[in-house]
């Protein structure tokens, strides 16, 4: 008897608030990519949860931190993805660039970009549709730059004959060698495949839109995805973005951000990295000094006091690294150089870390290939 009262009073001693808080601080700790905005009140023995979480896992995972606490309760919480219909729970990016927002209208900050063909899973729907990305970076996109699709009709796309956009940049035309554009294209693009008609190929956009393009400046999906990582392949990516300018949430060959650069440099290989440069600081094998540092090893510069990571760049060879500030351009990393700029605050290392956390082939990625 008097171990059921000793028992009782750990559990109503209990702060429920804190209790999820710290659920929260392990499954769901970056808003960045995870939904989950939770309050919880007393009525008398119960607690009252209230809130909005993205998946249903996530509430899952409440109800079972509270059971396993003995803590009486009534769990109100919504789970947004639960609510999108069976025709719009998953969508492809129809655009060659599509623009993500923090918030839900065009003057917001620009969170992220899109790319046509990019599968994105569906949170909310309306005029702007919160969606999650492949990399799990969670922001808004106009209902106008999708098309949408069932999970079966995901499934067909996966098991598509597939191509993907190898070149910098190009345009799907009306007709082979013709002018009038159907559509621009950036590297990554996903097209399915029409007909092939020699030198050339008709493609098809995720809304259906079909124009021709030269069969050498794509490659088959599955192909380009079986490769293994190149750091040299990844370096003249880089490169080749080199002066184009800056733009805060870029993640296009058209224009990046710091991260963003860093991102489409190893997309080109079949490689996913997380968005932002404080998130791709928590990923790979951790190199102690820049002096130790290989071909496209990640940089990353900030605050030496705070240790925040604002910054990330390339590293080259013999200290120089590539990196977007203002415009794509190669500086130093040693003191003595006239073109120095910046000293790193860590260094992580992608090549041989691929499918740990934060970092993954697209060809094991499940929203692109079928598992």
């Amino acid at each position: 008897m008097l171990l059921a009262v000793a028992c009782a009073t750990t559990v109503w001693a209990t702060d429920v608030g804190q209790l999820l808080s710290d659920l929260k601080a392990r499954i769901a700790p970056d808003k960045r990519v995870a939904i989950w905005n939770v309050t919880t009140t007393m009525d008398g023995d119960v607690a009252i949860i209230n809130g909005v979480v993205g998946y249903q896992e996530q509430l899952d995972a409440i109800n079972a931190e509270l059971d396993q606490q003995n803590v009486s309760y009534k769990n109100n919480v919504k789970v947004l993805a639960s609510e999108v219909p069976a025709s719009q729970q998953w969508a492809l990016v129809k655009l060659s660039i599509a623009t993500l927002r923090c918030e839900p209208s065009h003057s917001a900050e620009i969170a992220t970009q899109g790319i046509m063909g990019m599968p994105l899973r569906v949170l909310e729907v309306g005029e702007w549709c919160r969606v999650q990305c492949p990399d799990n970076y969670i922001a808004y996109v106009p209902e106008s730059s999708l098309k949408f699709v069932t999970e079966q009709e995901l499934n067909k796309w996966k098991n598509a004959e597939r191509y993907i956009v190898t070149v910098y940049d190009d345009r799907l035309v009306t007709e082979p060698k013709g002018d009038e554009t159907v559509s621009d294209l950036v590297l990554g693009n996903i097209l399915e495949v029409v007909k092939k008609k020699g030198k050339w190929i008709e493609l098809a956009t995720p809304d259906g839109r079909t124009g021709w393009l030269q069969a050498s400046n794509v490659e088959k999906l599955d192909k380009w995805a079986q490769q293994n990582i190149d750091l040299k392949k990844i370096e003249k990516t880089a490169r080749r973005m080199m002066g184009s300018s800056y733009l805060w949430g870029g993640t296009s060959t058209k224009v990046t951000d710091c991260s963003g650069l860093v991102k489409v440099s190893y997309f080109s290989n079949g490689i996913i990295l997380q968005r932002d440069a404080s998130q791709q600081a928590l990923t790979g094998l951790k190199i102690d000094d820049w002096h130790d540092a290989q071909l496209c090893d990640l940089l990353f510069f900030g605050n030496s006091k705070t240790g925040r990571v604002t910054h990330v760049g390339l590293y080259l060879r013999d200290g120089k690294y590539i990196h977007c500030s203002g415009q794509v351009k190669v500086n130093d990393l040693n003191p003595e150089a006239p073109d120095y700029l910046y000293s790193p605050l860590s260094i992580s290392r992608i090549n041989g870390m691929i499918g740990t956390k934060g970092i993954v082939y697209v060809r094991d990625h499940n929203w692109y290939f079928k598992k």
